[in-house]
């Protein structure tokens, strides 16, 4: 068995007798391995964002979350690799590392062929450009998703730099940049920042109460699609 093939299977084993534990030892065994090798396993899938985690004690061992992670996916190679090119266009976004980190859930419990097959098929696909060149700050990510006001360094066009205080409530995106949503409370009134101005970023202990849409920037309705998950 391949290195591959035994993480699917880890994560199977796991699945299947949660929330009881198995031991290194145990996994060694099964898998013919060493318990070392097995740690390693442990490790790497962990890294990759899958909810395992170690008990200790006489009768412990590793145990995973089966209410967060999924059963083998029935995604054929080609779904695989589109959703694959999806995630990598958020390469600069607020939501890259989230994309990566699900890339990497979906090929650890996809059926070993058939995640073969999506690597195979992915190595023939080539992208050229991708999103922002700058990263958007990890601090700006997490305030718009725990609701927390934003102390900020931003520079506009101009190059002029001011320190805001400002109140996230999403995100606003095209093609070539993504911007933060807010009310701005140097400017009093609804602004879009772009990210890579941004400079300095603080997040405050003050909750955000205030709910805006895209349309409060004079945006035409008909250019501004709502992401949903349908």
């Amino acid at each position: 068995m391949n290195r591959t093939d035994r993480l699917y299977a880890l994560v199977e084993e796991l699945r299947a007798v949660s929330p009881r534990p198995r031991s290194a030892r145990w996994l060694a065994g099964r898998f013919e391995v060493s318990s070392r090798t097995i740690e390693r396993d442990i490790a790497a899938l962990q890294q990759a964002g899958v909810p395992i985690w170690a008990e200790t004690g006489r009768t412990g061992g590793y145990v995973v979350d089966r209410a967060h992670t999924l059963p083998p996916v029935n995604l054929t190679a080609v779904e695989a690799v589109a959703m694959a090119v999806a995630l990598h266009r958020l390469d600069g976004g607020p939501f890259a590392e989230a994309g990566a980190t699900a890339l990497r859930k979906l090929l650890a419990v996809m059926p070993p062929a058939d995640a073969a097959e999506a690597r195979r098929l992915a190595g023939r696909v080539h992208l050229v450009g991708g999103g922002p060149a700058a990263p958007v700050p990890a601090a700006v990510a997490g305030a718009v998703t725990a609701a927390r006001v934003l102390r900020i360094g931003y520079a506009d066009r101009a190059g002029v730099a001011t320190e805001r205080t400002v109140e996230p409530v999403g995100f606003l995106g095209n093609p070539w940049h993504w911007y933060l949503l807010a009310w701005c409370r140097l400017r009093d009134g609804p602004r879009a920042f772009r990210l890579d101005r941004i400079a300095s970023v603080t997040v405050l202990a003050e909750p955000v109460t205030r709910e805006l849409r895209p349309d409060a920037l004079d945006i035409p309705r008909q250019v501004v699609r709502q992401l949903t998950l349908a």
